[in-house]
Parts: C-alpha cells; structure tokens; sequence
C-alpha cells in the first residue's frame, strides 16, 4: 500500500515539474517575442525621426554612421514600416519598407531586410548579411547622393508662337568670401555701381560667419558684361561665372509682366511645398513664377551611394509652353511711347485687339516692379462717363440731341461738383457737346435719375467688373468695380467717376475695345490651348453708335485734341483727371482711352495736369510709332 501510494506521489511530482517546465518555456519564448517586437518597433520610430541616437546597435558608431549616410537627402522626410517579425531563438529578422519623400514630393521606395539579436539583458540591431543597415545595395562605408536635374525649360510665347524670352547668357557677378580682400570689394562697388560700403559690409557678414558661399552681387547680359569684362576679371576673389537663363529682348521689355527667372530665394523654398531647394533656379515674378511648373516640367531626380552605385533614378521632364497674346511690336510702341514721355511718376499702357479682346501690350513705367498696367486700381474720373452715357442712352434717360445744361457748379445734398477748372458751356448745349467738353456738371445733374444698379450694369456689359479678371491667366488682374449706388452725391460721384469706383488700365482699354466692336468680349492674355474663343455678348448698337460719334468729337473738338490728325487713321476717345485721396492739392490721376481700328488702348499717368494735357500726348506717341513699325 505504501508502494503504490509513494508511485502516486512521485508521479504526480514528475506531473508537475513537467507541467512547470511547459510554463516556464512558454513564458521565456512569448518573453522573447515581446522582446524582439519591442526592438524592431524602437527601430522602426527611430527611422522615422531619422535619429538613431537611442537606438542600441551590435557595434559602436552605427547612429553616427546613420546621420551621415542620410546627410546627402537634405530635409528629405521618411516613412517606415515594417513586416512580420520572424524570430528564432534570441535573434529575429523583419522587412522594413522605407519611403523617402524626395524634393518635389518624389517617391522612393524599397525594402530592406533587418536583423535584431539578445545581447545580454536587451535586444540590439545587427548588421546585416549583405549591404549596410541602411539600404541593401549600399556599401558598409557608403553614403547617400541626391542629383537633381530638368529637363528643357518651356517658353512664354508672343502671339505668333514665337519665344518671347529666349534662353541667353548671363554673367553672375558673385565675391568669393575665401579670396576676396576689404580693398576688392570697395573697387567692385564702383565697376557695378553699388552703394559705397554696401559690399564691404557683405564681405565682412560672410567673413564673420565662416561663410565660404559666393556672395551674389548683380547678373548681366552679355551686352552688358563685355564692356565692363576686364575690369571684373582684374579683381582678385571676384568670379563670374555664367549661366544660360530665359531673357527678354531687353532687359526692360513687358518685366513686370513676364517677370524674372533667377535663383529662389528662401521664402520661395519656404513656401515652395518641397519644389525647390537651395541653388535651385526658377520663375521669380510675373508670369516666370505663376507657370514656373509647367514652364519647368518636372525635377529629375537620381540618389546614389558616394562609390557611384545608382540607387534611384526618376527621369526629369520637359517643361511646356505657356502662349501669350502679347504682340512685341505693339508692346515695343507702348513702352517707348511712355519712355519719350520722360514722365516722372507711375504710368501705364495697355493696348487690346479690337475684333479678339486679347490683351496686345501692357506696358508699365517704371519697367520694373508693379505691374499697374493690368493690377492697379484708380479713379477713371471723365473716362468712366463712356460708361455713364450707355446707361443714359438705354436707360432713355437722355439722348445725344437733348439739351443738358453745363453751369459752372452743381450742387447735390449739400456737395458741390464743379467743372474741370471751372469751365462751363454757354446757353444750353446738347448732351453730345457736354461728353465732347467733358461737363462734369451736365453728367452729375441727370445722375438723380438713375436707379441703384444703372451704372454697374452698364459698366459691367462694357466690361468693367464683368467677371473675367479669372479668365485672363495673369495672377491679380483686377477687372474694376462699380458698386450699386445709394443716389444723392454717391450717384452724382459714381457718375463721373470718383466716389467708390476703381479700373485698371486694362478694364478700361477693354471698355475701348467693346465700343469699338458693338460686343463686349472678356479679354485674353494666356491662351489656354485646350480653351475656345470667348463667347461676345452684343451691346446696344445705337447706343454704341452715338458713343463713337461722341468719341470722334472729343478728338475733332474736344479735351482729346491732340490725337487730332494721329497717324494711322481716324480715333475715337476720352480723356479723364480723376481726383483721390484725400489731399485737395494731390495732383489727379490723369487718363486718355480710346480706339483706332483694330488697336483699343488706355493710358494713365499717376499724377497730371489733366488728360488730355498729359495722357492723350502719350496715346498720339503710341499711335506714331505704331504706325511707323
């Protein structure tokens, strides 16, 4: 009996030392699991951080060994993912998937196999049995290599397709901070014109900092460069290297409009979303930067490991063109008509084609800087009365032979609106001799009959605020804006063009050009290539009609005058001194818009006499010349 039972006993203690040794084996192999999940986990955040600092590796060196392989991809960010974790004994393998986010939202993908081992009380990652840790066909010494590359940069083209910027040579005057002296910044200062002491400081900035980066100084042309070639190259730490770039026919031609290429500054990369990187080059202004991507096409790309081995390569491609409607023979005459004016304050442009609405020139004075031309916004003062005559016209409020009276001063509410320089027409002159003198007077006296919407309506199908400022493809085009008047001195204001109401010179050249069609067609300025032909909306036509006679009149016998006799043939326009501000003393912003033939065009001056003194010069200049070329 004492047998059987000691067997039972001993039985069971063999049981359950058996059952034991099952749970502790169990415990240990799940303890193992956890313990290489937890590593390969570690190491998976650690790659995405791209900071290996904490990371417990086989050997020494291994997180410094990281930051320099990946110094070469830049800010590039990392996504990293792993597989199953296969674990046998007390090591472990997985398949990372790693993602670089190159520059230009670039993908780069590939797997990579890693090892993690127990060493002691933790678990490390190992090296791994072929490449490096950090990509599979990279050598154990081997870093990364990021080239970028582009493809044939795309053209603005003029509206026979042919380039309006070419690619040309440029020379970059740049001051190598290494080998350039105090003494040679000073003599560069007088070759290229700078302010004394201002590359001298430049100098001592980067000398300060350690800086061993070329300090960029100004670029030319080659027709600028050679005469001053010698004098550059005889300075020690001065380079000149050159480049190829996109180039107008001139250094000032349609600027403000087609804008600059050049080297992107650190806003641009800021803001760029990963396009662009330091030293890239690209649109900087006007219609360069609006379709820099598709002028540019898409940024190649190749990585590869510092002893050559090609790791990725995305091919770059062309960029495409961007056509514009501009004619440079139109835009040629603009320029030079504002240039000869010699003026001494902000002037503008812009001139349409008659039968297409698309924009022919828009020239600016200065040349550089704000493109007033097609983005400012002033008072149009007596031109906008084109406008206020069609809402009279077929409103029925007046007609050109009704007699409107031109006194010297008006009063509405209160306010006083006087004629230009207190002028005034004697008896009771007809409607159509008011818009040839311009009576201010005659205008605000027949505004008590309009209804809130007549002049923004009117306006409007002439195409001032006519919703097309989206259409036109030049980034902040304004296209004006007349508001609904409350009557009183707002109507009277509004109808002479002050008060709430802003143009461009481009609205207003195309209010010349629907006149001078009998249709309002929304303008055109880059042609869409899938895109069709504006769609024209008729106007009036004997409204339109008188307007022109009107029109003809200001230039036979009128404010416009000196378009009388322009070559080129007959010109029907307005003249317009509109005040702002307010200062009672500012000089007016002075205006002249009309149309010859084909060619409907706006002119404004900031500050004049009035427009037919200072305006309407400029437009006969630009007819001279138009009909010269």
């Amino acid at each position: 009996m004492r047998s059987r039972l000691a067997l039972v006993v001993a039985a069971v203690l063999v049981l359950g030392a058996a059952l034991g040794g099952g749970l502790w084996w169990r415990e240990r192999e799940a303890a193992l699991d956890r313990g290489a999940e937890h590593a390969v986990s570690s190491y998976v955040a650690a790659w995405n951080a791209k900071d290996m600092s904490a990371v417990p590796f086989s050997e020494n060196g291994a997180a410094e060994q990281f930051a320099e392989v990946i110094d070469g991809l830049g800010d590039a960010p990392v996504r990293v993912t792993s597989g199953g974790v296969a674990r046998d004994g007390e090591a472990a393998t997985t398949a990372l998937s790693v993602t670089w986010t190159l520059p230009g939202k670039v993908a780069w993908t590939y797997t990579l196999p890693a090892r993690v081992l127990r060493s002691g009380e933790r678990w490390v990652v190992g090296s791994p049995e072929r490449g490096s840790r950090w990509h599979p066909q990279l050598g154990p010494d081997e870093t990364f290599e990021l080239e970028r590359t582009s493809g044939t940069r795309g053209d603005l083209l003029d509206r026979s397709g042919e380039p309006l910027m070419p690619q040309g040579t440029v020379h970059s005057v740049q001051i190598d901070p290494v080998n350039a002296t105090p003494a040679t910044a000073a003599a560069l200062e007088a070759v290229v014109d700078a302010d004394a002491g201002t590359l001298t400081a430049a100098l001592a900035k980067a000398t300060a900092s350690g800086s061993k980066a070329p300090i960029p100084v100004i670029t030319y042309r080659d027709a600028d460069f050679a005469p001053l070639r010698e004098r550059l190259e005889a300075l020690d730490g001065v380079i000149t290297p050159t480049s190829e770039q996109p180039l107008a026919r001139t250094r000032t031609f349609a600027q403000p409009l087609l804008g600059t290429y050049g080297e992107v500054t650190a806003e641009m990369i800021e803001d760029g979303g990963g396009r662009y990187v330091v030293g890239d080059r690209a649109g900087r202004s006007g219609l360069q930067a609006q379709y820099d991507s598709q002028l540019a096409g898409a940024t190649g790309l190749t990585v590869t490991s510092n002893g050559g081995t090609s790791l990725f390569v995305q091919e770059p491609t062309n960029g495409t063109d961007v056509r514009t409607t501009l004619d440079p023979r139109v835009q040629e005459a603009a320029e030079a008509s504002l240039a000869d004016a010699e003026l001494d304050v902000p002037g503008a442009l812009v001139a349409v084609d008659v039968p297409t609405g698309e924009v022919l020139a828009a020239a600016n004075a200065p040349t550089s800087g704000f493109d007033r031309a097609i983005t400012g916004r002033y008072p149009p003062g007596s031109t906008f009365k084109v406008a206020t005559t069609y809402a009279y016209l077929t409103r029925g409020i007046t007609a050109p032979t009704s007699r409107v009276p031109c006194p010297p001063t008006v009063t509405v509410d209160g306010r006083a609106f006087r004629n230009y320089a207190g002028e005034s027409t004697s008896g009771t002159p007809t409607f159509f001799q008011d818009f040839t003198v311009s009576c201010n007077t005659a205008f605000v006296g027949l505004s008590g009959e309009l209804a809130a919407d007549d002049l923004s309506s009117a306006a409007r199908a002439l195409g001032i605020g006519a919703g097309w400022a989206d259409q036109l493809g030049v980034a902040g085009a304004f296209e004006g804006s007349v508001p609904s008047t409350s009557g009183g001195t707002d109507a009277a204001a509004a109808s002479i063009g002050q008060g709430r109401t802003e143009v461009s010179p481009l609205s207003m050249a195309v209010m010349a050009g629907s006149i001078g069609r009998a249709t309002f067609v929304p303008p055109v300025l880059v042609k869409d290539p899938a895109g069709g032909a504006p769609r024209p909306t008729p106007l009036d036509g004997r409204a339109v009609a008188q307007i022109r006679s009107m029109m003809a009149s200001v230039v036979a016998a009128g404010t416009g005058s000196a378009l009388r006799g322009a070559p080129g043939g007959p010109v029907r326009g307005k003249t317009g001194t509109a005040e702002h501000g307010s200062d009672p003393d500012a000089a007016p912003r002075v205006w002249f818009l009309g149309y010859q033939g084909d060619v409907a065009f706006a002119v404004l001056v900031e500050e004049g006499e009035s427009g037919g003194a200072v305006a309407a010069p400029i437009a006969r200049r630009f007819l001279t010349l138009l009909a010269e070329r």
